[in-house]
C-alpha cells in the first residue's frame, strides 16, 4: 500500500494550483486596513485650524467668538447680565445725535453697533492706530474710562469744523501726529459725548463724567489691569459721506458701585420693595398680640436641688412688695415695674420708659 506524503506549504507562499494559500489571507487583510486607515487621515487646513481655536473672527464680531478662545473668555461676564445698560446707551445715542448736529451744523446720524464684554489688555491691542484715547474720570463711581476716536471720524470732524467742502472725503495724512488744531477740536467733541452721557446716566444715577486727559499711545492709557473685563460699546457716526467710529470702555470696577441698578429690568424697579405691601405689613404690625411677662426674680439653683424638689416646698425670692420687677417680651427687657392689685386682678404699673434694647428691636423690625 503506497504511503501518501504531503508537503507543507509556506504562508502567503502560493499553492501548486497558483493560487495563494488561506494561511496568507490575515497578511493581506492586515495590510489593507492600514493603507485605508492611512488614507482616511485628513489633515486640517488654515480656515478650519483658525475656525476651532477661534482666530477667524474680524475685528468687529468679538463678542461672537468661538472655539477654544470661547473657552478662554468664558469667565466674562456678559452684558446681558446688566439689562439697564443696553438702554442707557440707546439714550446716548438719541443724546448724540442731537448734541452733535448742533455741534457740527450738518446732517449726524449716530447708531450703536453692538454691545460686548472684553478684556482690557485683548482691546488696547486690537485699537487700530493712529486713534485719540480720551482718559475720563467717573467723579460718583470714583473710577475712569476710556473713549476711542478712530482716525477717520477726526478727520472727518476737523473737515466738517473748519469748513470742508461737503461731498468730499476728508484728506488723511498718515505717518504724522495729531497737530494742536485736530486735538483741540476733538477735545471739544470728546466733551460733548461725555456730557450726554452723564444726561443718560441722569434717570438711572447722576454721574458727572470728566475729561482727564488725550492720549495717543494706548500704553500711556492703561485705566485697569490687562485681565480685568470691561464693557465696550461701539458707535458709528456718519455725517453723509464722512465719519467714523467712538468706541466706549467701562471697565466693570467702574460700574460696580451702580450694578444693583444696572441690574433692573426697567427704569425704576425697587428690588425686593413694594410700597403698597410695606404699608400694610406696618399697619398689619402694630395691631399684632405679643406676650409680655412679668418677671419677679431669677436664681441660680443646682440641679440636684431641683430633682429634690416636693409639693409644699417653698422658694425664697430676692424682691419685696415694693421691689421693681421686669417686663419682657421674650429675652427682650422692655421695662421697669412694680406689681400690685387692682379690684380683684394683680396689676403692674410701668415706672420707667421703654428700655434701649427694646428700641433697637423696634427699629430693626420696621
Amino acid at each position: 500500500m503506497a504511503s501518501e506524503t504531503e508537503t507543507p506549504t509556506a504562508a502567503g507562499a502560493p499553492a501548486a494550483d497558483g493560487k495563494p494559500a488561506a494561511a496568507g489571507k490575515p497578511a493581506d487583510w492586515s495590510s489593507a486596513q492600514v493603507a485605508e486607515s492611512a488614507s482616511s487621515e485628513r489633515i486640517l487646513n488654515q480656515d478650519e485650524i483658525d475656525s476651532l481655536l477661534g482666530f477667524d473672527l474680524s475685528d468687529d464680531e468679538i463678542s461672537e467668538r468661538t472655539g477654544i478662545r470661547a473657552i478662554i473668555n468664558s469667565a466674562l461676564v456678559s452684558y446681558e447680565r446688566l439689562p439697564m445698560l443696553e438702554i442707557v446707551f440707546d439714550r446716548l445715542v438719541r443724546l448724540m445725535t442731537t448734541s452733535l448736529r448742533n455741534f457740527t451744523s450738518d446732517n449726524v446720524e449716530v447708531s450703536l453697533d453692538n454691545i460686548s464684554s472684553i478684556r482690557f489688555g485683548d482691546y488696547l491691542n486690537s485699537i487700530p492706530l493712529p486713534a485719540i484715547l480720551s482718559v475720563f474720570r467717573a467723579e460718583e463711581l470714583n473710577n475712569y474710562g476710556l473713549l476711542t476716536v478712530d482716525s477717520n471720524l477726526i478727520y472727518s470732524i476737523v473737515d466738517v469744523l473748519l469748513g470742508g467742502r461737503r461731498g468730499t472725503a476728508a484728506m488723511r495724512i498718515e505717518g504724522r501726529p495729531y497737530t494742536t488744531i485736530e486735538r483741540v477740536l476733538v477735545q471739544r467733541m470728546v466733551e460733548v459725548v461725555l456730557g450726554d452721557a452723564k444726561e443718560a446716566f441722569e434717570p438711572l444715577t447722576p454721574v458727572t463724567f470728566t475729561l482727564d486727559r488725550l492720549e495717543t499711545n494706548p500704553r500711556f492709557a492703561a485705566i485697569a489691569r490687562p485681565a480685568n473685563a470691561a464693557i465696550l460699546v461701539k458707535l458709528r457716526i456718519d455725517m453723509e459721506d464722512r465719519g467714523g467710529r467712538i468706541e466706549l470702555l467701562l471697565p466693570y470696577a467702574t460700574l460696580e458701585p451702580i450694578r444693583k441698578m444696572l441690574l433692573q429690568q426697567f427704569m425704576g424697579e425697587k428690588f425686593g420693595r413694594d410700597n403698597i405691601w410695606e404699608s400694610h405689613l406696618a399697619t398689619e404690625l402694630w395691631t399684632t398680640q405679643m406676650e409680655v411677662r412679668a418677671v419677679l426674680d431669677e436664681q441660680q439653683i443646682s440641679l440636684k436641688r431641683v430633682l429634690d424638689l416636693k409639693i409644699g416646698d417653698t422658694i425664697m425670692l430676692n424682691a419685696g412688695p415694693d421691689s421693681l420687677i421686669e417686663l419682657r417680651a421674650g429675652t427682650i427687657p422692655l421695662t421697669k415695674a412694680r406689681m400690685g392689685r387692682r379690684n380683684t386682678h394683680i396689676a403692674v404699673r410701668v415706672e420707667a420708659p421703654l428700655s434701649h434694647a427694646a428700641r433697637q428691636a423696634l427699629q430693626r423690625t420696621t
